[in-house]
């Protein structure tokens, strides 16, 4: 058993998908949260912007004695993941693998879409995974970068969320896929919106639940998990302040909590 925090960071305020799905899984778990709100979008920036900033945010989570890092962003497990691993002696995930593995048992057809950032389409990261597996699979990339501005403005429903998700996702249903990975961690907070877009026939592939359950995997075979008598804390802190971190904790964890700014800037 250890008692220490996981540690998980975002661009912005996508990552509470992940908090979200880490808490059902493993509700008995110390979670820290960095949302990094001064510098999102991390999609439109370079590898090394988005390394040089993970790089930071891991050096503050270490500060809070946390047992493990979860990269709750795309973009930067895409981009950053294998640095920060030979980096940090300390357990790093990301979110693209498992999103890969859950993408390949969902499809029936071999033919698979990808949604994400600039940034995370332009590593192929998706891509070469999937081909790893299984060469077979055809696969369909679309960066949709308005998609995390919407978010971050709580824009999740209305008209030009609507109108901007037909745009950016026509073309993959033209191509026939039967599966659509949110390669965003922003993205599941739009999930209505793109099932409605896509179709029922369409399954959206949430990245979040599946790194959740391969976290707790890890933390139970390392006998690192902890106990289920534990009162689970949650801390929760930003680059900058910003109301979209309210309205976003209210909808992805049907609960208030009050983050605390920091500057990221000085780790």
């Amino acid at each position: 058993m250890d008692t220490r925090p996981i540690g998980v960071f975002d661009s912005g305020v996508g990552g509470l998908t992940v908090v979200k799905q880490m808490i059902k899984t493993m509700p008995n778990e110390n979670i820290i949260y960095f949302g990094d709100t001064a510098r999102v979008p991390y999609g439109t920036k370079s590898q090394k912007a988005v390394t040089k900033f993970s790089k930071q945010i891991v050096r503050f989570l270490l500060t809070k004695e946390v047992k493990a890092v979860v990269i709750a962003c795309n973009t930067a497990s895409s981009n950053s993941l294998e640095e920060l691993q030979q980096t940090f002696e300390i357990p790093i995930f990301g979110v693209v693998k498992s999103g890969v593995e859950e993408a390949i048992d969902s499809t029936k057809n071999k033919k698979i879409g990808i949604i994400g950032t600039t940034a995370t389409i332009r590593s192929k990261a998706y891509e070469r995974l999937i081909a790893q597996s299984d060469h077979t699979i055809k696969v369909y990339a679309k960066s949709c970068p308005l998609f995390v501005s919407l978010v971050e403005e709580g824009w999740t429903e209305n008209t030009v969320t609507k109108l901007t998700a037909e745009n950016y996702l026509k073309e993959l249903i033209e191509k026939g896929i039967d599966s659509l990975v949110l390669g965003c961690t922003h993205y599941p907070l739009l999930k209505k919106c793109i099932g409605e877009t896509v179709g029922e026939n369409i399954k959206l592939v949430d990245p979040a639940k599946a790194t959740a359950k391969m976290i707790k995997t890890f933390l139970t075979e390392k006998k690192m998990l902890q106990k289920k008598d534990n009162i689970a804390k949650h801390f929760f802190y930003i680059s900058d302040a910003t109301d979209t971190f309210d309205i976003m904790c209210k909808k992805a964890l049907k609960k208030e909590y009050i983050p605390e700014i920091i500057d990221i800037e000085s780790y």
